[in-house]
């Protein structure tokens, strides 16, 4: 969020079309189809691969399926290229792809006798897929493959690479039915939702989740949040793994029971949909507001902002009582209470667009759980929302929140404000984050506005400001494993709140009806309907204010009256 108003940042065409490359999926080779490539899964060490001037290894982890995978280091003007010749036939096409974590990694074939293709990803802290498409020549019968990283970054890794289409003689034999799942678990519930996880398997392209026996839904990771269930009640869950040869075995059943209707996540006695607002302890212009002056179609209020300390990891929040007219402490927790007893949560914002909180070994995620669970106890807030804008390690943060929760107790209020480029893929720190406490997470309100186009769903870039963009970038994270219930549309509440991407309330109307109800789209239509959207978003209360309310008073009763 902006603590002043923020510049506007746009995104290059070029990008835009590396990005595209980066996250957009591929389907899955025909039955018929070979994976080409000798040693796709570095089993056998580097047979068939070459690298150059001993920049790759095999090592035992982090490896995607099987028993080992690559790591390549560039090393001064090398870029650590490892490569192989793969025979093909001439005018096939082919799906190129492998499984890449680390340092930034690209993937290419050369030789193809039509156009030579590439595709790569900044660095990565999870197994992200790279994928892209050849057709080869009226004579083509070899391509070069390639992986390499790039000068000075750190090692890459590179695991289950495939070169799918016609045989051509010298690869792989094609796909087999993976192996049945092992480890499914239950991760959280809420009223309306599970949330499951389980070990990968090699080999597997994708999940199928069945409740009480009957397909729920289809994943391409190894976790997946079923909606649409009913409260206070018992489920039996099974997964299986599949690729092109067909699907595998059902796992051992997980049974799962969920809560009683009301609430959700961390969120306590929130309404089913609910309206989030930021408030500003500063004055940016902005109309200058007491919490008692926020109006009541704001069911949380995030109290924006706290600082880092100089102790690595903890934060503070100091009350802007001469900005904010003479707003005395005393006065601000007798607020935080009457909003409480009106039935509102109010947490406190970590970060903004200024925030420099750094959560990244377990000495630090100590001290913010520690100084965090401080602030609540002080001033009496419900919980915290995370908008760190500079990037955050999920390992850490997800150990801090943990912390956290432990010492609130299970009404604990955790929402988080990330960017948009934060949640466009699961391997992505934040999304990884959320995905890691999403038994604790009451709501995910991404920031709509401040990016430029971005990639939907359906590997398709819209224009901010558009209910395209809203619904199809939410489209992100429904399908991506958060819960419908974790999932908010954040956007500004006037054209001052950001430096773009504003949208008139009635376009926030039409996003919210295109989500839960299927009605209001525009040219994206999502798959299917999420009636248990948590709701929206919007920065700020205090510009609302200087808009007369307008946001507020038209987006608040449309979350309200949702299914």
């Amino acid at each position: 969020m902006p603590r002043r108003r923020r510049a506007l940042r746009m995104w290059s065409g070029a990008v835009t079309a590396a990005l595209a490359l980066c996250l957009t999926g591929t389907g899955t080779a025909s039955a018929a189809d070979v994976n080409n490539l000798t040693d796709a899964g570095f089993e056998s060490g580097l047979a068939g691969w070459t690298c150059s001037a001993g920049s790759g290894t095999t090592v035992s982890s982090p490896v995607h399926g099987g028993s080992a995978a690559l790591k390549a280091t560039p090393a001064g003007q090398d870029d650590a290229p490892c490569t192989q010749p793969v025979a093909v036939r001439p005018n096939s096409t082919y799906t190129l792809s492998a499984w890449v974590q680390g340092g930034y990694a690209y993937l290419g074939a050369t030789g193809t006798g039509t156009t030579d293709v590439s595709t790569w990803t900044p660095d990565s802290t999870g197994w992200k897929q790279l994928s892209t498409t050849f057709t080869t020549g009226a004579s083509t019968t070899s391509v070069t493959v390639y992986l390499h990283g790039w000068y000075g970054q750190a090692a890459y890794y590179a695991d289950d690479v495939s070169v799918f289409g016609p045989d051509g003689g010298g690869g792989n034999p094609g796909p087999t039915v993976p192996a049945a799942p092992a480890g499914l678990t239950v991760t959280g519930t809420t009223s309306s939702s599970a949330s499951l996880s389980w070990n990968p398997v090699s080999g597997a392209t994708g999940y199928t989740v069945y409740r009480d026996g009957t397909k729920a839904t289809a994943v391409a990771g190894t976790s997946a949040t079923v909606t649409g269930l009913a409260a206070s009640t018992t489920y039996s869950f099974q997964v299986t793994a599949t690729n092109a040869a067909g699907e595998s075995a059902r796992s051992v059943a997980a049974g799962a029971t969920t809560t009683a209707s009301g609430g959700g996540g961390g969120g306590g006695a929130l309404p089913r949909h609910a309206v989030t607002g930021y408030w500003q302890n500063f004055d940016n212009g902005a109309t200058v507001q007491h919490l008692a002056d926020v109006p009541s179609a704001y069911d949380i209020v995030a109290v924006a902002f706290a600082d880092a300390t100089a102790t690595p990891g903890a934060v503070s929040f100091t009350l802007d009582s001469a900005g904010l007219g003479g707003y005395s402490v005393d006065r601000f927790k007798a607020d935080i209470r009457a909003k409480q007893a009106a039935g509102k949560k109010v947490v406190v914002s970590i970060g903004g667009q200024n925030g420099t909180v750094s959560v990244n070994d377990a000495a630090s995620a100590a001290n913010f759980a520690n100084s965090t669970y401080a602030l609540m106890q002080t001033y009496g807030f419900d919980g915290v929302d995370i908008d760190l804008e500079n990037g955050l390690d999920p390992t850490y943060m997800t150990q801090a929140l943990r912390a956290l929760a432990a010492k609130a107790g299970p009404s604990l209020v955790l929402t988080m404000a990330p960017q948009t480029i934060d949640m466009q893929s699961t391997s992505n720190g934040y999304f990884r984050t959320a995905l890691n406490v999403k038994d604790i997470l009451t709501v995910v309100n991404m920031q709509y506005y401040n990016s430029g186009s971005m990639l939907g769903c359906d590997g398709k870039v819209y224009a901010q400001g558009s209910v395209d963009f809203l619904t199809a970038l939410a489209c992100i994270q429904l399908e991506g494993g958060l819960a419908p219930s974790q999932v908010g549309l954040g956007v500004p509440a006037s054209p001052s709140g950001a430096g773009s991407g504003y949208v008139s309330p009635a376009v926030v109307d039409n996003a919210l009806d295109c989500l839960t109800r299927g009605t209001g789209c525009g040219t994206f239509r999502p798959s299917r309907t999420y009636p248990d959207l948590r709701g929206a978003m919007t920065w700020s209360t205090n510009w609302d204010a200087s808009s007369g309310n307008t946001w507020s008073n038209t987006v608040g009763p449309h979350v309200h009256a949702l299914p």
